[in-house]
């Protein structure tokens, strides 16, 4: 019986000494990671100090790691929890979150379907350059394009029903509307974009699946059933575990843009970022902030963490570790 001869592992001093020898050889390459690595390292893990603050009482004048501790160190969770507002802003950031992540891979995913079924060249770029536009439209532009729409006394959308013999809607002063308009506005500018890396995964398909469904009479319904929503699977699931990471954290801009300081709309769309602003700014309260935020991250790490386990077990391509 033959003897299948070990790897055996290098010892630490053989590994140190090619240390050198990788650094000349790819110096470049490395010199060209570094604005990266320090980027990271400014804005990811120096900003880790800054947690202290929420199991303290922070004083502008004594700094960060100045200020005393919270008596007892769970004060400031508690203060936060005390205010009415916290769990809607969690449940609203939640609800709203997974409406975009569900309603924009749907819309993405039907775009680069549908996309991909044109076939006329100059029509597809057309179609895919004017779907991709509002990616790149400031959210100040939109709120204008907004309110001109849902306007009370003039908006489009109150003449139209005012045309058609139905009353006109306060729709700034009704929360009931605005998470299907959130929605519907989310989906507008950011279908564009996703719909091309959709579409960039199917035109990477194999065509021999597309023409062994021809030789078996799959008309073109099954071959997208069959083929190209399966293909686009590991795709979606990663898009959507990404989505998942910061399910927590909502575009403040996107969202103080086009509510704004709206009382009225509180209940539906006040997420966690317009309501920690708005704490802070009104309250002045850093540590009362950074506790929410620092909830924003910890509710955010386990879904990540549940999802990419579910999703490693459906299909182990797709998790992202």
């Amino acid at each position: 019986m033959a003897v299948v001869p070990t790897k055996r592992k290098a010892p630490l001093s053989t590994k140190l000494m090619a240390i050198p020898r990788e650094l000349w050889r790819n110096g470049g390459l490395y010199i060209m990671f570094l604005p990266a690595v320090a980027l990271l390292f400014c804005f990811n893990y120096l900003p880790l100090f800054g947690l202290s603050m929420v199991f303290k009482e922070f004083d502008y004048g004594l700094g960060i790691f100045g200020s005393p501790l919270a008596q007892p160190w769970y004060q400031n969770f508690v203060f936060l929890f005390q205010n009415e507002g916290t769990l809607r802003a969690v449940q609203n950031t939640l609800i709203t979150n997974l409406m975009f992540i569900v309603g924009g891979t749907v819309g993405a995913v039907t775009l680069a379907i549908l996309l991909n079924e044109v076939t006329h060249a100059a029509y597809k770029r057309f179609v895919q350059s004017f779907s991709l536009l509002p990616f790149f439209i400031s959210v100040i532009i939109i709120n204008v394009f907004a309110y001109q729409i849902l306007s009370y006394d003039n908006g489009v959308l109150n003449r139209l029903l005012m045309a058609l013999g139905a009353e006109k809607i306060n729709w700034y002063g009704e929360p009931k509307y605005w998470r299907g308009i959130m929605l519907i506005i989310n989906m507008w500018k950011n279908v564009g974009y996703n719909g091309v890396i959709y579409l960039a995964t199917i035109t990477s398909i194999d065509v021999g699946y597309y023409e062994a469904a021809d030789i078996d009479g799959a008309n073109r319904w099954q071959k997208i059933w069959r083929i190209t929503i399966p293909m686009l699977l590991p795709t979606m699931l990663t898009l959507s575990l990404l989505a998942l990471g910061r399910i927590m954290s909502s575009d403040f801009g996107f969202f103080y843009a086009i509510i704004g300081d709206n009382p009225l709309l509180y209940p539906t769309v006040d997420v966690l970022d317009t309501f920690i602003y708005r704490n802070l700014r009104k309250l002045g309260d850093v540590s009362m902030s950074s506790a929410a935020s620092f909830i924003q991250s910890i509710i955010s790490g386990i879904l990540l963490v549940t999802a990419n386990t579910f999703a490693r077990k459906f299909n182990p391509d797709a998790a992202l570790f």
